[in-house]
């Protein structure tokens, strides 16, 4: 297995570190129209990582437009996007989602709830076939390849 990584991913150590340490051969790759990792002989399924809700939320509230591009692009290109969310803490599902106290929500209480987030994503993986995966720091590495290797 090789796996290619977006150049643009940042913090990434914990993952490239997992694949040094069981042999999974990596390279960055410079920069993928859509997602962070993808294996080489195998275009039509990406991850895009995401390292908790928070960063989620940034990007289908806030760079909605963009965010809705990228997954317009890949379902165009009949790539299978899977984005994998390092959450952890229980969230193991979109259900658990509507459970999460957004922490902005101590400061601006007009911020993004747990509930609607989660209506949000499911509406996207209708809309636009993407899938929804989560996992923590920890095991993203291992749950990356298992994706990529065709594990569900």
């Amino acid at each position: 297995m090789l796996i290619l990584c977006d150049t643009q991913e940042k913090r990434n150590s914990h993952v490239t570190e997992y694949f040094d340490r069981n042999g999974i051969q990596h390279v960055d790759k410079v920069h993928f129209e859509t997602g962070d990792y993808r294996e080489f002989s195998n275009e039509k399924l990406i991850i895009d990582r995401k390292a908790h809700l928070s960063e989620v939320c940034g990007n289908v509230c806030q760079q909605h437009d963009r965010f809705q591009r990228e997954m317009l692009r890949a379902k165009e290109l009949g790539i299978q996007l899977v984005i994998l969310i390092e959450h952890g803490r229980g969230i193991r599902s979109i259900d658990d989602v509507e459970g999460w106290v957004n922490p902005r929500l101590k400061k601006n209480p007009r911020a993004t709830t747990g509930a609607t987030l989660a209506k949000v994503m499911r509406t996207m993986q209708e809309r636009y076939g993407v899938r929804w995966e989560f996992t923590t720091k920890a095991e993203c590495g291992k749950r990356i390849v298992e994706i990529l290797s065709g594990g569900t």
